[in-house]
């Protein structure tokens, strides 16, 4: 048996798995997630991240040592998210690889949310994909592992960038997308109606700086966030959820018009949205797609979605030697780049 070690930290949850390269099985799979750490600062610390990392990820390793004598190579994020926390991952897979002579394989994030799609499954492309996260928004043509194109971007916000701010202007907790979620479920979208993004713009772009801006101004009309009854909370919720949906449906039927591929997905964290999932699953019939969605459990970072891109990059040859590994944070992305 051949077995491929996988390990995730760009950011602020730490995972290992083990995965059967030949047949895709996932034989161990698990995350720490640091989001009660981070809550009382409404967002991500990427110094108490780093330390947090530096304790659960060897805490995971001792989970599979029984796995260790068959694992052939080892898959790490490598980029992008932050530097610190990139860098916990990398010196354990450069640790392993050098102990046990094994190569090291970079796993580019996006990408690897990506094939959260293929976790235990034979991969299929090419597949048009709407991949929004905590820091990325962009809707992407992907013809294989290494043929992959940036069709739309974000011009500033993510969607869950903007969830979870929203949910601080609302003086509620983090990450934000549950709870913004959660409150839009009992609100009104009609109460307070937000603009839409973008609208009348030909730009096949998102942008949710605006949109942000404009629930700061409806919580200031109100008397601020102290004044803010729940209901209040609640229809806020539901006005900003559906004027994001809006948006995202509307560029994204541009991109349908322009695009023959027939299969449809949808990845990331904000991807576990289940109005996000529900109305475009209604785009998707009108437009005569197949719509793929994630399980709710590999929606967010993990490394079970970076051990399985693994696999494919393992069998096209793109595996590196310990030393030849380095960590890239930053990754600004623009329409037309190949990902």
């Amino acid at each position: 048996m051949s077995l491929l070690l996988s390990i995730e930290s760009s950011c602020d949850d730490s995972s290992i798995a083990v995965t059967d390269i030949q047949s895709y099985k996932l034989l161990f799979h698990k995350k720490l997630s640091q989001e009660d750490k981070h809550s009382q600062y409404g967002g991500v610390v990427p110094e108490l991240a780093s330390r947090l990392h530096a304790v659960a990820l060897p805490q995971l390793l001792d989970n599979v040592l029984e796995y260790l004598p068959n694992i052939s190579a080892v898959a790490v994020t490598t980029k992008p998210g932050l530097s610190v926390t990139l860098n916990e991952g990398v010196m354990m897979a450069k640790t392993l690889s050098v102990l046990k002579n094994i190569p090291i394989i970079p796993i580019h994030h996006l990408k690897g949310h990506i094939y959260s799609l293929f976790i235990e499954k034979e991969t299929k492309f090419p597949m048009l994909i709407l991949l929004i996260s905590g820091g990325h928004t962009m809707l992407i043509r992907a013809d294989s592992l290494n043929n992959m194109h940036i069709l739309a971007t974000s011009m500033d916000d993510s969607v869950g960038e903007s969830f979870d701010k929203v949910a601080k202007m609302l003086g509620e907790g983090y990450p934000g997308g549950p709870i913004v979620e959660r409150l839009a479920t009992q609100g009104d979208s009609r109460k307070y109606p937000m603009p839409i993004p973008l609208r009348n713009s030909p730009l096949i772009a998102f942008s949710l700086s605006g949109l942000k801006n404009a629930v700061r101004v409806q919580i200031e009309r109100l008397g601020g966030v102290e004044k803010l009854t729940y209901q209040d909370k609640c229809d806020i919720s539901a006005s900003f959820q559906q004027a994001v949906i809006e948006h995202l449906l509307q560029k994204s039927k541009k991109v349908f018009a322009t695009q023959s591929i027939k299969e449809f997905a949808i990845v990331g964290g904000a991807a576990a949205n289940k109005a996000i999932k529900s109305s475009f699953n209604a785009l998707c019939n009108t437009f005569g797609k197949r719509l793929h969605t994630v399980k709710m459990e590999y929606c967010s970072d993990n490394a079970a979605m970076i051990g399985r891109c693994g696999i494919d990059a393992l069998k096209n040859g793109l595996v590196e030697e310990a030393e030849n590994i380095k960590v890239g944070a930053s990754c600004k992305l623009q329409s037309g780049d190949k990902l």
